[in-house]
């Protein structure tokens, strides 16, 4: 996440405190916190007050100005679909206020402070709850989501499951290298991929522009032995799975609005990889280009660009040790597929501004380092070089770069009074 505004050390002196919740455990061990409030996590949290029975939901703020913001308005959430706004209230809310890092070390917003202020306001102080965290959904970017969960590693259990909710893929590589080391105190974990059109364009507010479905699974393998015969051999029913991961899927496939279905892991992976070629494509493209996503149609340079891309996207899925004996994989996975895949989407959706383009367009950083660096990576560990995908990351870095730099550069227009 990126580092604070110095401004931003000082806001918790002044800031608004959560009301302290005090669960049964029967209701602790039912309450879902949503860490990231963008489109997905309004969605998600909407749609669950709005089941009979529905759990209780909390809202992890990761600045003191959100939660401002929160108790300023109506304390609910509002989505809007096909022109009719719901709101919902009865959420609580508490902080994440995250790390970040300086020299490698991850730090809290108390430390800077202290460094900061004067003696007399230098105790140390967090605004962090600390009761357990059982079941726990990230829809933060990709890109944040280490920092995101530092701030809440303590409220993390190894019975606790945390399902990530977002783009791109090597996210969990991640979290279990700076987060969760230890595979003793590792927390279970979940992959979700929502194919629900949402956009928010302020806070607490989406837009449900189009109806999809949410798949969610475990994780697979890092690899597996053949199967004899050339099929999955775990049916999804049998696969087993900690209460507090059976419980997260049972109640997010019991909301309609959803659609959320459960999958075999090896099925939950195929499908993440085919998003991730949808994503490569249109995301970075649209981005350097600055159009929507269906001016990449209908011309032949673009397409010869998509085809050299999707050329090395496929060397690089058909080998991957995940899909080793899977029947089919050639044909799934075969860049002829791939490019009838990304000109679906993009005709579908061909008057979307995609979520990379929207990120260089404000000077925040993107997930094409979950995306096409994904690619490159686990093509490096196969042998394989992916130097189209490679120069792709390179070029969307650097127009952020440039963009965030004009902006930082800029002189502010004021008008008369």
């Amino acid at each position: 996440m990126d580092p604070p505004s110095e401004t931003a050390y000082y806001e918790p002196l002044s800031a608004p405190r959560p009301p302290k919740i005090v669960d049964p455990p029967e209701q602790a061990a039912r309450r879902i916190h949503i860490l990231g409030t963008g489109s997905i996590g309004i969605l998600i949290a909407h749609s669950l007050r709005g089941i009979s029975n529905p759990p209780a939901v909390t809202l992890l703020m990761h600045r003191v100005g959100k939660a401002r913001q929160w108790l300023r308005g109506s304390e609910e959430i509002k989505l809007v679909t096909q022109g009719q706004t719901e709101a919902r209230s009865g959420f609580d809310w508490e902080y994440a206020i995250p790390m970040w890092r300086r020299h490698g070390r991850a730090e809290k917003y108390h430390e800077r402070i202290k460094e900061a202020e004067e003696p007399s306001h230098s105790e140390e102080f967090s605004l962090n709850a600390t009761s357990p965290i059982s079941n726990l959904i990230v829809s933060v970017k990709a890109q944040q989501t280490v920092s995101a969960l530092l701030s809440i590693k303590a409220r993390l259990t190894p019975q606790s499951t945390i399902l990530f909710m977002q783009n791109g893929m090597g996210i969990i590589d991640e979290v279990n290298k700076e987060v969760f080391p230890d595979p003793e105190s590792r927390p279970h974990y979940m992959l979700g991929i929502n194919s629900h059109g949402v956009h928010s364009q302020q806070d607490f507010v989406a837009t449900h522009a189009g109806f999809g479905t949410i798949a969610l699974g475990l994780p697979p393998r890092p690899s597996r032995p053949p199967s004899p015969t050339g099929e999955e051999s775990t049916a999804f029913s049998g696969i087993e799975m900690a209460p507090s991961s059976r419980y997260l899927l049972r109640t997010l496939s019991s909301v309609p609005v959803l659609a959320a279905v459960g999958f075999a892991p090896i099925e939950l992976f195929k499908a993440q990889l085919e998003k991730l070629a949808m994503n490569s494509i249109l995301n970075p493209l649209t981005a350097l280009m600055d159009c929507r996503n269906g001016a990449l149609l209908y011309n032949f340079a673009n397409t010869r660009t998509m085809r050299l891309l999707l050329s090395e996207i496929s060397s690089v899925y058909i080998r991957l040790p995940e899909l080793e004996g899977l029947p089919n994989v050639n044909t799934r996975f075969s860049s002829e597929r791939l490019e009838t895949l990304v000109v679906g989407v993009a005709n579908k959706t061909a008057a979307n501004v995609s979520s990379m383009l929207a990120d260089i367009r404000a000077g925040r950083q993107t997930e094409i380092d979950y995306i096409n660096g994904y690619v490159v990576k686990r093509g490096e560990e196969l042998g394989i070089t992916a130097g189209f995908n490679y120069m792709l990351c390179q070029l969307v870095k650097g127009k952020q770069n440039i963009v965030q730099r004009d902006d930082d550069e800029s002189v502010p227009f004021v008008t008369k009074r």
